[in-house]
């Protein structure tokens, strides 16, 4: 579309000066004439989205692709032996290494820079969710039967009240 199509006055031509188009009626050509959002309304369809805050390679370019993402592998392999002494039937291990795994994750998320896949999302969602799930599941590994080596009293009592024989 150009400006006149878009209600706006067309910008006076200079000679060798091409026509300044506009893409959509929330953009407006900057100095140089290339189209830029005038308003910060966002637009009715995204056609990408932003990477993560963090989300640059964890190592340089040339480094090897296993060395550029080492935190999320470090996450994602700590969790597989989780999972590998969990059907080992070593429930209890297996699960809290799952959870210290996340807690990891959490910790890495806030003191490394750029975690490469590691982060989905804002810095703060990141480590919020990872923090959060790795403790409901470390503490869910310390508090499973038999011989839990976490008690709390209230649990107990909730689930009597809502268990009765």
């Amino acid at each position: 579309m150009s400006a006149e199509r878009n209600g706006q006055d067309a910008p006076e031509a200079r000679e060798g000066d091409e026509e300044i188009t506009v893409r959509d009626p929330v953009s407006a050509p900057d100095a140089e004439g290339r189209p830029r959002r005038a308003t910060r309304r966002f637009p009715l369809f995204t056609r990408d989205t932003a990477p993560p805050e963090g989300g640059g390679r964890a190592a340089p370019g040339d480094a090897p692709a296993p060395a550029r993402q080492w935190p999320i592998l470090a996450v994602l392999l700590t969790v597989g032996l989780g999972l590998l002494l969990t059907a080992l039937d070593l429930f209890r291990l297996g699960t809290l290494l799952i959870g210290v795994a996340l807690l990891a994750g959490s910790v890495l998320r806030w003191l490394v820079p750029d975690v490469g896949m590691l982060a989905v999302r804002s810095r703060f969602t990141d480590i919020v969710t990872y923090g959060v799930l790795g403790t409901a599941i470390a503490l869910l590994a310390l508090m499973a039967q038999p011989k839990p080596l976490l008690e709390v009293p209230f649990l107990e009592d909730t689930l009597h009240f809502t268990v009765s024989s």
